[in-house]
Formats: C-alpha cells, sequence, structure tokens
C-alpha cells in the first residue's frame, strides 16, 4: 500500500518569514455570512513563503522562471539523508558520509531543522543547518538536479554573494526550500514538488509530498 507524507509548511500567521520578505495574509473579499452568495477571500504571500522553489531567476538575471521548469525535475525518485548530527554547515565530508546512492537526481536534506516547525517560534532563528558551497559542488559533481532542504533557505544566513545558490543554479540545479521532514525516515522515496505556475515568478510555493510503497 503506498503512503503519502505531506512535507509542505501550512501556510498561516504562526509561519515565521525570511527577515524582509512580507508575511502571509488570507483578507476575506466576500463571506456568506456577510450576505454575499460565496466565500472568497484575496491571498498575499511572498513568491519564497513557507514550501517553496527557486528558479535559476532567483539569482540569475537571465535564467529560467518557476513556470519554465521541467516537471520531470520536480516529480521522480529522490533521496532522502539524513544529516542530523551536523551543527551549522553541510559540506561535502559530510554528504560523503551519508553515502548517497550513485545516479541520485534528487536529494533531499533532513536536519535538525525539521524539529524547529513543532515549536512555531516567532523568532527568525539564524543558527538553522545550511548546505556549504563545498557541499553544492558535490552534489552538482555527481549529477544531482533537484536538491531540498528543510529550512526557508539553503543557504546560510548572511552568506556574502549567496555562493551556495550560486554554485546550484548555475549548473541548472533546482532548490526546494521550507521542506518538513520531520516525519520522514532516510530512504527513497517519490517526489512531487509542484510550485504555483506563475508567469514569471522568481519564486514558486509549492505543495510538496513523499510517495512511498
Amino acid at each position: 500500500m503506498r503512503s503519502i507524507i505531506d512535507i509542505s509548511l501550512p501556510i498561516g500567521p504562526e509561519l515565521i518569514v525570511w527577515p524582509g520578505n512580507p508575511p502571509p495574509r488570507v483578507i476575506p473579499t466576500s463571506r456568506i455570512a456577510q450576505g454575499g452568495s460565496s466565500n472568497v477571500s484575496e491571498i498575499r504571500l511572498g513568491s519564497h513563503t513557507g514550501t517553496h522553489v527557486d528558479p535559476p531567476i532567483h539569482f540569475l538575471e537571465q535564467g529560467a522562471t518557476a513556470d519554465q521548469l521541467s516537471l520531470d525535475v520536480l516529480v521522480g525518485r529522490a533521496h532522502v539523508l539524513d544529516l542530523g548530527t551536523v551543527e551549522r554547515s553541510i559540506g561535502a565530508a559530510e554528504l560523503a558520509a551519508a553515502k548517497l546512492e550513485q545516479g541520485a537526481e534528487r536529494v533531499l536534506l533532513r536536519t535538525r531543522n525539521s524539529m524547529r516547525w513543532r515549536d512555531h517560534g516567532s523568532v527568525f532563528p539564524t543558527d538553522y543547518v545550511s548546505l556549504a558551497p563545498d557541499g553544492a559542488r558535490w552534489l552538482v559533481e555527481r549529477g544531482v538536479r533537484l536538491v531540498g532542504i528543510d529550512f526557508l533557505s539553503i543557504e546560510a544566513y548572511g552568506a556574502s554573494g549567496h555562493p551556495t545558490h550560486h554554485v546550484l543554479l548555475e549548473a541548472g540545479v533546482i532548490i526546494a526550500e521550507g521542506l518538513d521532514l520531520s516525519s520522514v525516515d532516510a530512504g527513497e522515496y517519490t517526489l512531487v514538488c509542484l510550485p504555483l505556475k506563475v508567469l514569471g515568478a522568481d519564486g514558486g510555493p509549492a505543495r510538496a509530498i513523499l510517495l512511498r510503497d
């Protein structure tokens, strides 16, 4: 029997956002209780809110936008690596020790970040676990096409020049951020991570799930 694991963050007022990004808001525009014929709302959120995909244009001026991403990258076999013992930065050595299967195209990094989604703290944590530039190069060299992580950014907070993003996006590697992997064991799954098809978007809020037989 196939199991479905939702690895998306719920978007609401308690969800932390990247400093300076707009908080999500759901604004009622029509309500049955107030005489409307139906319930309708306006949804306001940043393009990198919660679980989302970073397309190349996020850091590359001429890069592909969210609506231009190939679906065969966003759907397919994925490997979840358990990096729960890493304190701050995932480098090439930590990835090599995780023994990633040869030929893996989609890699999700499960770290201590996932536990943060359970406490719903309102203060933005700057000490989250990130992917180091040498770790990004290690993944690129092995042909990875998508890499995901369980925080709002794959980059270390305050990293000058955003080197990890550049290494990945310049190599055509799609980034999935804001994953909740707290209920996911290391292993192989089928990933479905579909960003909203917003024309020209530099980021795509997404519903992401893992499937396992």
